[in-house]
């Protein structure tokens, strides 16, 4: 991959990994005011949240190592 092309799709992955912590501290705050069957769904879709945050975090260090920037 052409290293400007890794640097445009850092910064999108960067970008993204934002978004999803963004996403799981706000999912956390529903969960809390949530009772029930509402509480259970909500608790699975933050749990898809955090895998998916996962991926996005590893994504986005592979890039950073094959740029040569540090953690």
């Amino acid at each position: 991959m052409d290293r400007k092309i890794a640097i445009e799709h850092l910064a999108v992955a960067e970008a993204t990994v934002a978004l999803g912590l963004k996403h799981i501290v706000d999912q956390e705050a529903r969960i809390r005011q949530l009772t029930g069957r509402d509480r259970a769904h909500a608790e699975r879709l933050l749990t898809a949240f955090r895998e998916s945050q996962v991926l996005h975090e590893e994504h986005r260090d592979r890039l950073r190592r094959r740029l040569g920037i540090p953690d």
